[in-house]
């Protein structure tokens, strides 16, 4: 007796009459659309430049081996909205999986992001590198390109202020903590006998002397301090007078390796700066907008002031926004992070949409 074929999970919706619908009353012009569950939940948001050919496709798609198509299955419906333009849907359909947190998003269509540098929270804090979205608590600087050289960076100026890189999980234990009465605690890997980490998991720092570490690692990443690479030269500079050529050269790989790092960081930080403008976007049938856009996020959005009062009203504000003063060289804002690498990538590979923005001052002025 042969094996049966399995049995396919039935459709949640009447797809002919859903295909109708589409066919009926999808334009072809820029939109975000929605697939909605039975029970109203959000399933998948997407965007398209010709909303009715793109839903269109999933009908064509085959079930099960394309996602389109089980992304059509699960739905009950299908929901959409018309935008001005693509760089208004790709910022709708951002902001809406930021609301939604849809699962065939989530789960099955995250993309490879930049690095940032990462310092934990909590008593201990670690420099280290992460991608996607922080924990609560903690500090993120970049974006950084190049993962792996981070990586070196990290390493080198980690191991310069002894800074912990165990699991966050991993218990503290600074120096006065303990039980008095415990057997002496050891640390938990062999940084601390190389003289790369203070040891907070085992009493041997005190909480003092470790916040002070991470002081000068938040004043390395925001670029108040290069004490880190003084360190280096100096070791350079004393294996050097000892003929300890050797030595001397692990200490020219670490200043090189702090140098690249502190030039990634300040690269990150005025190409965040530089995306400060505001932004004219034509609309597919004419309906251009104004984006404010300060430090890679759009702050406001208008329909593109063409009358006097229109203009005098767009004026009042754009100098609203520039009378909040905004720092720089801090961590940046958590949910601010996707919205600001989209913002990169959009005039990274739209180099024709930089000469649709204006400064901020010159609209004040």
């Amino acid at each position: 007796m042969g094996l049966s074929a399995p049995a396919l999970a039935l459709p949640n919706a009447d797809l002919d009459a859903l295909r109708r619908r589409v066919r009926h009353l999808a334009e072809s012009r820029p939109a975000v659309y929605r697939m909605i569950d039975p029970a109203g939940r959000t399933l998948y948001v997407g965007k398209a430049k010709r909303l009715r050919a793109r839903l269109l496709s999933y009908f064509r798609a085959r079930y099960p081996e394309d996602k389109a198509s089980r992304i059509l299955h699960a739905a009950a419906t299908i929901d959409w909205t018309y935008v001005p333009s693509e760089f208004a849907a790709l910022l709708t359909e951002l902001r809406l999986i930021q609301r939604h947190r849809p699962p065939f998003n989530v789960r099955m269509n995250r993309r490879r992001r930049a690095a940032f540098v990462r310092l934990s929270a909590g008593p201990a804090p670690k420099v280290y590198a992460g991608r996607g979205r922080p924990r609560d608590g903690e500090r993120s600087y970049g974006p950084i390109a190049s993962p792996r050289r981070l990586q070196e960076g990290i390493r080198t100026l980690s191991d310069l202020l002894g800074l912990r890189d165990c699991a966050l999980s991993t218990p503290i234990v600074f120096a006065g903590q303990g039980d008095l009465f415990a057997a002496d605690r050891r640390a938990g890997c062999l940084r601390h006998e190389l003289g790369t980490c203070a040891g907070p998991c085992a009493g041997l720092v005190s909480e003092h002397d470790y916040e002070r570490r991470t002081e000068t690692a938040v004043a390395f990443l925001e670029g108040r301090t290069i004490r880190p690479i003084d360190r280096c030269v100096e070791g350079m500079e004393s294996a050097a007078a000892s003929e300890a050529f050797e030595r001397a050269a692990r200490w020219r790989e670490k200043y090189e390796s702090l140098e690249w790092l502190l030039a990634a960081l300040a690269r990150a930080r005025a190409a965040v700066d530089l995306l400060t403008f505001v932004y004219r976007d034509p609309g597919a049938f004419g309906d251009d907008r104004a984006y404010l856009i300060r430090r890679g996020t759009v702050r406001a959005t208008f329909p593109y002031p063409t009358t006097p009062i229109e203009r005098e009203a767009f004026r009042g504000v754009v100098a609203d926004h520039l009378a909040r003063p905004e720092a720089s060289a801090g961590p940046l804002p958590h949910d601010d992070l996707d919205e600001i690498l989209l913002l990169m990538a959009w005039f990274r590979s739209h180099r024709s949409a930089l000469r649709r923005t204006t400064p901020l001052e010159e609209w004040v002025h």
